[in-house]
């Protein structure tokens, strides 16, 4: 027998013991506890609810596919973790995905470790067991430290000792948050990377921050070409040294008083020759009335 069979066995007889409403266990100092906490144990699926703590909300359907396909074959060769609620049920701590594709292939068992966890607890083991062996998102990275802070007050250095991350990782992913909501989900739909929503965040304008993600996305811009758009962006609102007059474009020209003459003399009239930095302007010729109208008309058709 293998050992493989050995623990699948195990895992039946004691969740044959759990089911026995005599030895109903509800803390680590029931009898026969030692035997079932920190144990692989068989738990009907039936009896096993989502955790409303679970940090990921996007479940890949091809991945959970063959997720399954590989449970069907070679069975959940990683158990699952929950925490006893009452008697025969439980709530899942981890394991979401391998729950799902269970489900998907028809299993009525699943192999699982049980803990003994009040909420605050259940929701710590969730959040770090997601961070450290998922492919979540950056964003549901993000948030999953956020509520860490946010629900059990734990400062970004705890957070660094219990996740294993480095304390500027961390406040990374919570910069991320600041991002305009149109762009977070950009980051989460894949649109754009982590790389491109950390250059983003160096601008505080909402609206400025979006025009930017558009031109990612329509332009396919880099990481590097975002930073670079940025950047520009930041040295176009630095103010001119006193003194330092803008640069005429080349293709921008001055009108001579003599040239405003020729106009004037020619309609009879105080013509406004106006030219812009880009070469290009207007002429206003100002008339009087009907009369005066009609002999600007004539004098311009010759």
């Amino acid at each position: 027998m293998t050992k493989a069979i050995k623990k699948q066995a195990l895992g039946r007889g004691l969740s044959a013991l759990l089911k026995d409403p005599e030895n109903d266990i509800t803390s680590v100092e029931d009898k026969n506890a030692d035997k079932v906490v920190g144990n692989i144990i068989e738990l009907e699926i039936s009896a096993i609810e989502i955790n409303p703590f679970q940090p990921r909300s996007n479940f890949n359907e091809e991945s959970l596919r063959e997720l399954a396909t590989s449970i069907k074959e070679l069975g959940v060769i990683q158990p699952i973790t929950v925490r006893k609620l009452d008697f025969n049920k439980y709530q899942l701590i981890s394991g979401e995905r391998r729950l799902r594709a269970s489900t998907l292939v028809g299993l009525t068992t699943v192999p699982a470790y049980i803990r003994i966890a009040n909420d605050n607890e259940s929701l710590v083991m969730a959040l770090v067991e997601n961070i450290q062996r998922h492919d979540l998102d950056p964003i549901e990275i993000a948030l999953s430290y956020q509520r860490l802070i946010d629900e059990i007050q734990l400062t970004q250095e705890q957070m660094s000792e219990r996740v294993g991350k480095k304390r500027s990782t961390i406040a990374n992913y919570l910069r991320l948050l600041k991002l305009d909501p149109i762009i977070q989900t950009g980051i989460r739909d894949g649109f754009i990377s982590m790389g491109h929503g950390r250059a983003i965040i160096n601008i505080e304008d909402l609206d400025i921050q979006t025009d930017i993600y558009q031109k990612i996305v329509s332009q396919n811009l880099s990481v590097r070409e975002t930073e670079t758009l940025v950047k520009n962006y930041h040295e176009s609102l630095k103010p001119k040294p006193e003194g330092e007059e803008k640069p005429k474009s080349a293709s921008s020209f001055v009108v001579k008083e003599t040239q405003k003459n020729t106009f004037n003399d020619y309609f009879g009239a105080k013509v406004d020759v106006k030219v812009a930095g880009n070469g290009k302007g207007k002429i206003t010729i100002p008339f009087n009335s009907e009369a005066d109208f009609n002999r600007i008309i004539k004098l311009i058709n010759g």
